[in-house]
């Protein structure tokens, strides 16, 4: 018998006396003892410890649907693959060019992220992973960006969430030349999850409840403004025309009627939900106000307001021509302050009960808006702030911005 064994032998010997009285430590093959058996086990693997194969990476994580794109699956004893797929798709194209790097060229696809399969020789599956699928049109906009911009989009989890519905990021609508940000599916807590400093949580924010967005959805940039409406419409009703940049400042006194019945039905687009609306608006925060730059978690602070908003304390008494504060997280403008902003939902008091891509009442008369105005305090600016108005009435203070399915 050689040492080693020897030593092997020493070793199961002194573990299984030492936990004798604490349930056979030993017991290897699980039969209530420690025999011959648990020391066969011991002896058959014999040898290094292979932690397994696993991908930790794959470069670039996307490419086109069309697929052409060379890709570099990296990982942990990658080197038995024998075949790759991707959305169970078999990828002819791929090469092991070491233990720890497959090379494949993605076959053409459908946008989204796909599931990454590599096997062995005998069909067994030995690690997985994904790739996001990019779509590169759309038959109702013009690509601007197909990626989230760092700058713009600064976590690298929004980021990623973007890109792995394979759909563009930055469009611009064909119809009406608006520029619309792609927002990704997901979850939050909608109602007042925190107040801020100077405004307490208001009955009509709470309970906060659990919400599931589960598709993607586009959304504006910024307020629609007075020359996207004009365009369209023909006429302009805003209190805050005639200044040389009034073209660049939202519409305003507008009733949901009117901009349903003018703009929305001509166009193929539509307010957002309440719940996408405030989904979008937080860009992943939970706060009273959303993040911006130096203060990507959101503020509870009033007096940082002004950073992201127009508002009581800094927009003599008016509108302001958009995008003119700091964007969120998702990259929108405005989604506080400047103007109240009108929303799809009727009317209603909230629930604890969780919800999935939740619509509002079927029945009322009013509907909600969201987003404070330039005299909001601060009260009115924060993520969650609702309020109700009449569908057919008209005040300064209220515009739109329009939101639209992929």
């Amino acid at each position: 018998m050689t040492r080693l064994m020897i030593s092997a032998l020493s070793t199961l010997a002194l573990t299984t006396a030492t936990h004798a009285q604490s349930g056979c430590t030993g017991d290897i093959s699980g039969d209530g003892r420690t025999d011959g058996v648990d020391l066969a086990i011991v002896l058959t693997n014999w040898g290094p410890c292979n932690p397994g194969s696993a991908i930790s990476g794959v470069f670039p994580p996307f490419g086109p649907a069309a697929g052409g794109t060379s890709i570099a699956i990296v990982g942990v004893d990658l080197g038995a693959t024998a075949s790759v797929t991707i959305d169970g798709q078999l990828v002819p194209q791929f090469s092991v060019v070491s233990p720890t790097t497959v090379i494949a060229v993605t076959p053409p696809g459908t946008g989204g992220a796909r599931t990454i399969v590599l096997r062995n020789g005998q069909g067994q599956e030995i690690a997985s992973s994904t790739f996001s699928y990019s779509m590169t049109s759309l038959p109702w906009a013009t690509v601007l960006e197909q990626y989230p911009n760092p700058a713009t989009v600064p976590s690298i989890a929004l980021r990623n969430r973007i890109i792995e519905t394979g759909l563009p990021w930055r469009v611009r609508d064909n119809g009406t030349g608006i520029e619309m940000l792609l927002v990704p599916p997901g979850n939050f807590q909608m109602g007042c999850s925190q107040a801020s400093d100077a405004a307490g949580c208001e009955a009509a924010e709470l309970p906060v409840h659990a919400v599931t967005l589960t598709g993607a959805f586009y959304i504006g940039r910024h307020e629609v403004t007075q020359a996207e409406w004009q365009a369209k419409v023909g006429w302009n009703t805003s209190h805050f025309q005639g200044s040389v940049d009034s073209p660049s400042r939202p519409v305003e006194n507008v009733s949901w009627d009117h901009a349903q019945i003018f703009f929305l039905s001509q166009t193929g687009l539509r307010f957002p939900t309440e719940a996408e609306w405030e989904y979008a608006y937080r860009g992943g925060t939970s706060t009273a106000f959303h993040g911006f730059t130096g203060h990507a978690e959101g503020t509870n602070e009033y007096a940082l307001a002004g950073n992201i908003c127009w508002h009581e304390s800094n927009s003599g008494g008016e509108t302001h021509p958009v995008a003119g504060r700091a964007a969120n997280g998702f990259g929108l403008h405005d989604m506080s302050g400047n103007v109240w902003e009108w929303v799809n939902d009727r009317y209603e008091a909230y629930t604890a009960k969780p919800q999935v891509n939740p619509t509002g009442a079927e029945v009322g008369g009013a509907r909600v808006i969201r987003g404070g105005y330039w005299n909001d305090g601060a009260s009115g600016l924060r993520a969650s702030t609702r309020g109700p108005f009449m569908s057919d009435g008209r005040c300064p203070c209220i515009g739109f911005r329009v939101a639209r399915n992929p």
